[in-house]
């Protein structure tokens, strides 16, 4: 048997590997950009299965597919193709879908793949052939029916990046979050000395420490459910520009009803296609979003770094993991492999966002962005990045780090800034002399005290105990 076998499209015939369920417009797509051997996400490729079966749905209740037109189906048929998109939207035939990311900017080639591999799909189940010239189920005609690629492709990116923030990043975020309560919690009577400009500051328990920390992985969910609000319209219903040529008025309202039922998450028609087709603005805003989510684990996986700094000559005041040998040549050597980890994934997030603004801001033109591959790669990028850091931070960090409370209560006593409780008995000026004498001379503040009688010791055990420096006092 032949390797290949000949299929034609609008341009010719072309060459195609005799046993892929894609045609001709697909291979030309291969052919033409083989630029990163990236090919569309998965998660973007069932986003656009899920967006083909709410569409087929939609044209079977309105008559489309079944009706007067041109080769219409018969129920049978329509039934063949929705199963068919579902094989697609739920990962099936994944390697029928090897167009490069960096291709024609509307994604009118993966789109075009997706119709292709759906139609000789339904043809195959239905017991036919799927070589067949004729295509009793057809590519353009039924599984592209009242569509474009420009409606329908920002569609399923919308879809694809909605159902991954709600399915992988939030549950990421709230298992990281919960898990920075647990130790805020456990640590709560366990006392430390705050730093600000990494200096030595007043007080404060380890247990406030994280819980700032967990409210932090809060505020993150809560901006990933704005990233989700973000993309609800969808513009499919405007086909080519947004006027809706060659579809039913009550279409795109029809396609977002399916999604949001099929996906818990209230998709919505557009409120102006023209917009919906042209611009990727919510895209960009969801993004920004994801930024934020970034600069929030890159700060919470730093501040945790330097917590574990050590054994000996750093700050020590929590126990990370020991995971991997740490270096080649210092033998014993342990690092903060998993701090380290999501601050990489987490700048690459933030370095992704520049590319997305850009190609908001300047892809745009007129009635179409034509940067939507890599806007739909870098978005689902992003999302995986992120879900997956917080995912394993738990796992290899968090859940089996320790406080090293002789650390954290040594530095304590030793710090300068104990003397800021002093201010309401002795003034900032003398308390501020207090400071200095004790740097020079390498005394505490309480031995200063003690030494000088400053106060008496009932008040000045008091005065300098350090749990209530850590709330406010009446």
């Amino acid at each position: 048997m032949s390797e290949f076998r000949t299929e034609r499209d609008s341009m010719g015939e072309v060459q195609v590997p005799a046993n892929a369920y894609y045609g001709a417009q697909t291979q030309r797509a291969v052919d033409n950009f083989p630029i990163s051997g990236w090919r569309l996400p998965p998660q973007m490729v069932q986003g656009m299965g899920m967006v083909k079966y709410a569409c087929g749905v939609a044209n079977r209740d309105l008559g489309k597919l079944t009706g007067t037109g041109k080769n219409p189906l018969n129920d049978d048929q329509v039934t063949a193709m929705l199963n068919a998109a579902t094989e697609v939207a739920e990962g099936n035939l994944a390697d029928q879908f090897p167009i490069d990311v960096f291709q024609t900017g509307s994604g009118t080639s993966s789109n075009m793949n997706v119709n292709e591999v759906i139609a000789n799909r339904a043809i195959e189940m239905m017991g036919g052939d799927r070589f067949d010239k004729e295509k009793p189920i057809h590519p353009n005609d039924h599984v592209n029916m009242g569509q474009s690629t420009n409606d329908t492709f920002p569609t399923a990116i919308h879809v694809s990046v909605g159902v991954q923030i709600k399915t992988a990043l939030i549950p990421g975020l709230t298992k990281l979050r919960d898990a920075l309560k647990e130790k805020a919690d456990a640590w709560d009577k366990v006392m430390k000395i705050g730093r600000t400009h990494l200096a030595d500051a007043t007080p404060l328990r380890l247990g406030q420490e994280f819980g700032a920390f967990a409210r932090q992985l809060t505020l993150s969910i809560e901006r990933a459910e704005r990233a989700i609000d973000a993309v609800k319209e969808l513009p499919v219903g405007g086909t080519a520009v947004g006027s809706g040529i060659n579809t039913h008025p009550e279409f795109g309202a029809r396609v977002a009803a399916v999604l949001a039922e099929n996906t818990g998450i209230g998709f919505i028609d557009a409120v102006d296609h023209f917009e919906g087709n042209a611009q990727r603005d919510g895209l960009v805003e969801c993004h920004g979003q994801l930024r934020a989510i970034a600069s929030t684990l890159f700060n919470v996986a730093n501040n945790i770094r330097w917590l574990g700094s050590g054994p000996r000559c750093g700050y020590y005041e929590v126990k990370i993991p020991d995971l991997q040998p740490g270096s080649s040549i210092m033998p014993g050597k342990v690092n903060p492999v998993m701090c380290e980890s999501m601050m990489q994934a987490t700048a690459r997030v933030m370095g992704n966002d520049q590319a997305i603004a850009v190609s908001g801001a300047a892809g745009g033109q007129f009635q179409l962005n034509i940067m939507m591959p890599m806007m739909a790669q870098t978005t689902l990028e992003s999302i995986l990045l992120l879900a997956n850091s917080a995912d394993a931070f738990v796992d290899k960090c968090i859940d089996g780090m320790e406080a090293n409370e002789e650390a954290c209560n040594a530095a304590v006593e030793k710090s300068l800034s104990m003397v800021t409780s002093l201010n309401p008995y002795i003034g900032y000026e003398k308390a501020s002399a207090l400071a200095k004498e004790a740097f020079k001379t390498g005394k505490t503040i309480r031995e200063l005290c003690e030494e000088q009688e400053i106060l008496p010791k009932e008040q000045l055990d008091e005065a300098l105990d350090p749990y209530s420096m850590t709330e406010p006092q009446a």
